[in-house]
């Protein structure tokens, strides 16, 4: 699974700021993805762009090669969980101070990235969450049982690890190279993001938020029905309530 390094590389990054390598996880985002690539090679301070093809079915990794990421194809569909700790292993393996989780479908904004970055230097945080709710008035416009998700997701993990998280289920993330560790090993497999909320916060990591924008995807449609919807927060539900009573597994360093 050996990416292709394209002409851009490492070394350029802004003095005082880390290295960071945008991980897009993508499973047939072949309409989206070369936009994607494209906003990620554009922010400044540069990021890195990695493209994880998850066993996509049409054109995806070509054309985010074409589009200059540096791509690992996956043999076949891990899922979510499986393509961003794929993400997060090469970040470590290739010393990257941070990584930011970017959907590949265009829903995230990179022109946002150097917000998740300053909130990361400038606070303890180990992670920055991107919310949709945290500015009121920018408020995110989802389906109604999208919503009641979100509530309940926002109520449980904020009364087990004493501290409201707005937006558990974003995947517009960037992690320091502490929580990369913790994650190439430990990250969640299905619908993972509001459960490793609980993993981290569980384990002593610092979570924050801040605001951001976000816009409808760039091409295609959510695989994620009404049913599915009802199915993943009962299924995560269980997870963090098996969670909840681990033991926290010990940090190194």
């Amino acid at each position: 699974m050996a990416a292709k390094r394209t002409k851009f590389g490492r070394g350029t990054h802004a003095r005082g700021f880390p290295s960071v390598l945008a991980v897009v996880p993508a499973f047939n985002e072949a309409g989206a993805i070369a936009g994607v690539v494209r906003e990620l090679r554009g922010v400044r301070p540069r990021v890195d762009v990695l493209v994880v093809n998850d066993g996509s079915l049409d054109n995806t990794a070509e054309t985010a090669k074409r589009a200059g990421a540096w791509v690992v194809n996956l043999p076949f569909n891990l899922g979510i969980g499986g393509a961003v700790q794929t993400g997060f292993r090469f970040a470590l393996d290739h010393g990257y101070d941070a990584a930011v989780q970017v959907d590949g479908d265009g829903q995230h904004i990179p022109a946002e990235i150097p917000a998740l970055i300053a909130a990361l230097k400038s606070t303890r945080a180990d992670v920055v969450i991107g919310s949709r709710f945290l500015d009121e008035p920018q408020g995110y416009t989802t389906s109604p049982i999208r919503r009641i998700g979100v509530r309940v997701f926002t109520r449980v993990n904020s009364l087990v690890l004493g501290k409201k998280i707005t937006d558990n289920t974003s995947g517009f993330r960037i992690f320091d190279r502490r929580a990369l560790v913790f994650l190439s090993d430990h990250y969640p497999q299905d619908y993972p993001e509001p459960e490793s909320v609980i993993l981290l916060g569980r384990n002593g990591f610092v979570l924050e938020e801040i605001a951001v924008r976000m816009r409808e995807r760039g091409s295609g449609k959510s695989s994620i029905s009404t049913l599915r919807s009802i199915y993943y927060m009962v299924k995560v539900l269980l997870a963090i309530f098996i969670d909840v009573f681990k033991t926290p597994v010990e940090r190194e360093g």
